[in-house]
C-alpha cells in the first residue's frame, strides 16, 4: 500500500565541515538519491529538514556585515533565507534524479510559517543548538562582541550559540502543502522548523527562535493526515544503554516502552530525544506508526521493515 510519509532530515547531514554551496549542493545530492526511493515505492513524500548549522552560519555573516545602511537581518528572516537556500539545493538534485530515472515528477519548495505561542517558556531559557561548533575562546570572543547572545557547551563537541525553541501549535502553510501532495508534487516544507511566527490581531509577527525541525516535521505530519513520519538521524535505530557494553538496539517499540526509557534518561537531550518525543506525539495524535531510521537505512527500511519502528501500544 502506498503511503503519504513526511520524512525529516537533520540540518547536518546537508553541512559537515565544508561550508561552501557546492559541498552542501553535493551532499544533497547524495541525500536526495536515497529520498527518491521512496517516489520510485509509489509513496506521497513530504520532506522536512534541519538548518541548525546553516542558519547559525548565515547570522555570524550577517552580523560581520552589518552597517547602518546595510544592518543584518533578524533571525526570523535568517530561517526563512536558510528554507529557500536549502530547499532550492534539494529540489534541484530531486529533479535532476527524477528526470535521469524518467519519473514525471514536479519538486516544491514551500517558505513555511509556523505558529508559536508568545507565552513559550522556551523564550526565556533558550536551548535550541545553532551554528558552527566553538572553542571555549572564540565563544567567549563571540560574547562579547554579541552580548545579548548565549553559548553553551554542546555534547563534547565544543560550543555554540543557542536560542529560543518554542513547541509548534500549527502550520500556517498546511493546506497549502497538502494541496501540492494532492496534485502529485513533492513539497520541501517547514524547512529549519519552520519561520517561528506568533498571532497578533491578524497579523502573523516573526519571533526570534529556531523551532526544532523534528516536532514541526511532526506537526505537519498530523495536519496532512500523514500515514507515517520518518525521522533521519545518523543511526539506523534507535538504542538504550547507548555506547554502553549493554547497548540494545530498539526495532519494534510502543510508546509505553519509550516512555519508560525517557523516565530512565535513556535519550540525549540535544540529539535523540527530541525525535523520540516527535514520534511519540504522532503516534498518539494520529494512530499510526513513526520511524527513526539513517539515511543509508531507508533500502532497508522499504524493503523489510528494519529500522526503529514505534507503534500505540
Amino acid at each position: 500500500m502506498n503511503k503519504k510519509i513526511v520524512v525529516a532530515l537533520g540540518g547536518n547531514a546537508i553541512l559537515s565541515k565544508d561550508a561552501s554551496a557546492e559541498a552542501q549542493q553535493k551532499a544533497l545530492l547524495d541525500t536526495a538519491s536515497y529520498l527518491v526511493k521512496f517516489i520510485e515505492n509509489g509513496d506521497q513524500l513530504i520532506i522536512s529538514h534541519g538548518n541548525g548549522p546553516q542558519v547559525g552560519n548565515l547570522l555570524l555573516q550577517q552580523a560581520s556585515g552589518s552597517t547602518k545602511n546595510n544592518p543584518e537581518m533578524p533571525l526570523d528572516t535568517c530561517v526563512a533565507m536558510t528554507q529557500g537556500s536549502i530547499g532550492y539545493w534539494m529540489q534541484n538534485a530531486l529533479i535532476q534524479l527524477l528526470k535521469e530515472k524518467n519519473i514525471d515528477k514536479s519538486v516544491a519548495t514551500v517558505i513555511t510559517q509556523v505558529e508559536v505561542s508568545s507565552n513559550d517558556k522556551a523564550f526565556t531559557n533558550p536551548t535550541k543548538p545553532i551554528g558552527p561548533f566553538m572553542t571555549k575562546e572564540d565563544a567567549d570572543k563571540a560574547k562579547k562582541e554579541n552580548p545579548n547572545f548565549t553559548f553553551i557547551e554542546d555534547s563534547g563537541r565544543g560550543y555554540r550559540r543557542v536560542v529560543a525553541s518554542p513547541k509548534p501549535i500549527n502550520v500556517i502553510e498546511s493546506q497549502a502543502i497538502n494541496a501540492l501532495v494532492s496534485a502529485g508534487v513533492v513539497p520541501i516544507a517547514v524547512g529549519g522548523g519552520g519561520v517561528p511566527v506568533v498571532k497578533q490581531n491578524n497579523k502573523l509577527i516573526g519571533k526570534d527562535a529556531v523551532i526544532d525541525k523534528d516536532f514541526a516535521s511532526e506537526k505537519l505530519a498530523e495536519l496532512v493526515h500523514a500515514d507515517q513520519l520518518i525521522i533521519l538521524t545518523a543511526v539506523k535505530n534507535v538504542y538504550i544503554n547507548f555506547n554502553q557494553p549493554n547497548q540494545k538496539k530498539l526495532e519494534k517499540v510502543t510508546v509505553s516502552e519509550l516512555e519508560k526509557y525517557i523516565s530512565e534518561g535513556q535519550f540525549a537531550a540535544g540529539s535523540m530525544l527530541p525525535k523520540v518525543k516527535a514520534t511519540i506525539d504522532f503516534v498518539k495524535a494520529s494512530g499510526k506508526s513513526a520511524v527513526i531510521t539513517s539515511l543509508d537505512g531507508i533500502d532497508d527500511f522499504i524493503n523489510n521493515d528494519e529500522g526503529t519502528i514505534i507503534t500505540n501500544d
